[in-house]
């Protein structure tokens, strides 16, 4: 619903504020006052594209501002889906610069004129004899249809059927695709795992290869500086041990002269059985070392092989190289499972499908059943307005499964007698037409939140009594919905919550277009003239103040 209205530097348009009524808002007019320029304004809270001949005052921008109640539509998955913060109140902005630059705003968050029009036409409806554009649209047309047929529990059923059937399809075609590319990839992996396994990494160490090899190829080097090491600790003439040997001897012999000089004599005692041991071992690690030119190939081939591997599989460890071929062999015991898993996936998607189909056809019978009764009561209510020969049928076609149903809904109208049925797309626009869209609004109002309404002279073409009951169908409406009716009939005039004038102050620079809510007094006045012509006679009078009373 329409909480107000603004509309700055817009074509005759200087400044303007409107707050509607919450119920039925007419609006009435001189020809050329700027009825429609109000229409077309408003249009770009839709997502209308628009430039710089609009603006009233070419060196200004142009502002139009809409402020919505929308704690009864549901939009809160909508606001999501577009990135915008959602609120119980919605403020939609438009600007256009002088230079033509248009720039959109939904509660303060910039965004796009797409994302405007989706959030737009769930705010306002637009119909005249020029724009009608959502009715021509098929998913419109379904969503026409549920909301007449009422099978909410039904549309419910198949909403979650139809999740898990999409999910589970959406799981089959992964795990296929993923078959396929793990087919395609299954060689080439292996032939990787293989080089992998055949290396033995579990039991390769390979500082130690890099040790030995480091050994073998210095064996000469390190054998000669061995046996010096040994020479000079035990075999040379005046070997280390040795001499110690003749110090511990020394220190000894004083020791009964003291308890420090027997303490180090006991000190240099235990150097010597160490330097001893020490000297076996560098004895035992010299008989080692010798140049095996066999085996230092085969450490060099090792190495080589592992430096390869890792240089090909962009690591430097051998611990990544390990985790690299666990991942290759779980990737190709999954290839492996894969099988197993598609056939799984495939038994789920046939019971989701089958779930699927059985509560889309429940739905899509309803529909059937609705379609005649929905064409049935729309002909009826032409009649009521004018359209005596008003003919409607509904399309019921198979369609790719989506999350509305099995079917697309396809509405076929004619006006007249011996005139055949066209898709609402090739009707064209029309006073008959206006109607049909006003007729089928008045049968669904009662059973879903319909946006405001904006109907602009919706009622051309007739008068008296058809008049008369379009707008009592009309209040019907707005009991439950906001609606804002542009119109030239007294009828209208008569019947709305609120009326509002739009007329033109002729200035001494140029003429601009103004609107006003009329007082009692003044609604009188203006319907007495829409009878009457400019200066309406008492009877005139009369005849409006009667109209007024009606309602």
């Amino acid at each position: 619903m329409i909480k107000s209205l603004s509309i700055k530097n817009y074509a005759l348009i200087q400044e303007l504020e409107m707050t509607p009524d919450s119920h039925l808002n007419i609006i009435t007019g001189e020809t050329g006052a700027g009825k429609s320029i109000i229409l077309g304004a408003t249009g770009l809270l839709l997502g209308n594209r628009s430039d710089s001949k609009v603006l009233f005052n070419k060196d200004e921008k142009c502002l139009v501002e809409g402020t919505f109640n929308i704690i009864h539509y549901k939009l809160e998955s909508l606001f999501e889906s577009e990135g915008l913060e959602f609120d119980n109140e919605c403020v939609i902005r438009r600007e256009i610069s002088p230079a033509g630059k248009s720039r959109a705003f939904v509660n303060d968050t910039p965004t796009t004129l797409p994302v405007l029009k989706r959030v737009g036409e769930k705010l306002m409806d637009i119909h005249s004899q020029h724009e009608s554009l959502q009715l021509e649209n098929n998913a419109y047309q379904l969503e026409v249809l549920d909301a007449f047929a009422s099978h909410h529990s039904l549309r419910n059923s198949f909403e979650e059927a139809f999740h898990d059937y999409d999910k589970s399809k959406k799981r089959l075609n992964q795990l296929e695709k993923q078959a396929a590319k793990s087919a395609e990839d299954a060689n080439y992996k292996q032939f990787l795992l293989n080089e992998l396994l055949e290396l033995k990494l579990d039991e390769i160490n390979k500082e130690g290869l890099e040790s030995e090899l480091q050994v073998m190829e210095n064996a000469a080097d390190i054998k000669q500086k061995l046996v010096q090491s040994i020479n000079m600790l035990d075999e040379s003439e005046v070997a280390i041990l040795q001499q110690l040997s003749e110090v511990k001897s020394l220190l000894f012999s004083l020791a009964k002269y003291s308890k420090d000089l027997n303490q180090a004599g006991k000190r240099i005692e235990s150097v010597s059985i160490e330097l001893r041991d020490l000297t076996s071992e560098i004895q035992q690690i010299q008989d080692g070392v010798d140049y095996n030119p066999e085996r230092t190939q085969e450490i060099k081939e090792q190495l080589n092989l592992i430096n390869q591997l890792e240089k090909k599989h962009n690591v430097l460890t051998m611990e990544e190289l390990i985790d690299i071929r666990n991942e290759l062999n779980e990737e190709l015991q999954t290839s492996l499972n894969l099988d197993d898993e598609i056939i799984k996936a495939k038994n789920e998607f046939s019971i989701f499908e089958k779930k699927m189909n059985v509560a889309g056809e429940k739905l899509s019978e309803s529909r059937r059943l609705s379609a005649l009764n929905f064409a049935d009561e729309i002909e009826k209510i032409l009649k009521k307005i004018g359209i005596e020969n008003g003919t409607i049928e509904i399309l019921i076609k198979p369609a790719t499964p989506n999350e509305t149903g099995l079917d697309t809904v396809e509405m076929l109208f004619s006006a007249n007698k011996g005139v055949r049925v066209q898709n609402l797309k090739e009707v064209g626009s029309g006073g008959e037409f206006s109607r049909l869209i006003f007729a089928i609004k008045y049968l669904i109002a009662d059973k879903t939140a319909l946006p405001t309404l904006i109907f602009d002279e919706i009622e051309t073409g007739v008068s008296g009594e058809v008049a008369i009951q379009m707008i009592n169908m009309m209040r019907e409406i707005a009991k439950s919905h906001q609606i804002i009716s542009i119109s030239h009939l007294p009828q209208f005039a008569a019947g709305g919550d609120a009326h509002y004038f739009v007329y033109k102050d002729h200035n001494p620079e140029r003429s601009v277009s103004k609107i006003k809510k009329l007082s009692a007094e003044e609604r009188i006045t203006e319907i007495a003239k829409m009878i009457g012509g400019g200066n309406p006679g008492n009877s005139a009078v009369e005849s409006a103040k009667e109209l007024l009373r009606i309602y």
